[in-house]
């Protein structure tokens, strides 16, 4: 077993080594799916995200072992470097990998995000009263993408905000193990990072509006290139078809 811990966080090192073995028995699910997530109480009484990668195929073991770095300890050191840019994410404290030999099955270890809120949403309401939440999400992807980095997996789910008391808005980005850096980003490219994106089609022409202005981009082109995109990742053949997209999972 190999753990690397943060060090702010090593006085969590006895504790952190029990996980692969508290893990399936302690905290609550709160994501159960090829790979599962809960939320479980420290010995400190913090609140950890805990994320159990699954197991890999025999190839895709050999294939992490010894040519490319694992899940975890890919979303562990993006996440590192997305806050030492001042791009939010939750805080990485630690990561397990284990195996005999081949690596078998990983861990991610954060501090558990207060947000309540996905992208997910937007799929079943209007953009009217979440207008500075898709202004500010349209800037942190300019802002990203003007520093070469692009989220390879920007789908609702992974895109998280909250609204607090006096309206300011907090995002942040999580499933980060999928990141492009040092690469330029043409206009083309970053309107395709927005085709994994559900909603209505004021949210479309809202966010895609919000992101020209934030490159300084003609607006009717980057709405189009938008808009284009998304169809065709979708499917969609014309514009009524953008309302029958529908959200495969229960939001209630």
């Amino acid at each position: 077993m190999n753990i690397i811990i943060s060090d702010t966080y090593q006085y969590l090192k006895d504790w952190i080594s029990t996980i692969p073995l508290i893990f399936s028995s302690s905290g609550k699910i709160i994501y159960n799916a090829r790979n599962q997530i809960r939320v479980i109480e420290g010995p400190d009484g913090i609140m950890y995200n805990i994320k159990r990668y699954h197991q890999p195929l025999l190839c895709n073991r050999i294939f992490y072992t010894f040519i490319r770095q694992p899940k975890a300890y890919r979303a562990y050191h993006n996440a590192l470097f997305l806050l030492s840019k001042g791009i939010p994410t939750p805080t990485p404290i630690a990561y397990i990998l284990c195996g005999n030999f081949l690596l078998q099955e990983s861990y991610l270890i954060t501090l558990q995000e207060p947000l309540k809120h996905t992208f997910y949403e937007f799929r079943n309401h209007s953009v009217r009263g979440y207008e500075q939440v898709i202004h500010d999400f349209a800037l942190l992807t300019a802002n990203m993408h003007q520093n070469k980095i692009m989220h390879l997996d920007y789908s609702p789910g992974n895109i998280i905000f909250d609204i607090d008391q006096e309206g300011n808005v907090h995002l942040s980005l999580v499933d980060i193990n999928r990141l492009q850096f040092g690469k330029n980003i043409s206009q083309k490219q970053a309107c395709k990072n927005f085709c994994r994106l559900w909603g209505h089609k004021d949210f479309l022409l809202l966010l895609a509006k919000e992101y020209a202005h934030c490159r300084g981009w003609n607006e009717q082109i980057t709405q189009d290139l938008i808009l284009t995109y998304w169809k065709l990742f979708w499917h969609v053949r014309n514009d009524d078809e953008i309302e029958q997209v529908m959200c495969p999972i229960d939001l209630t």
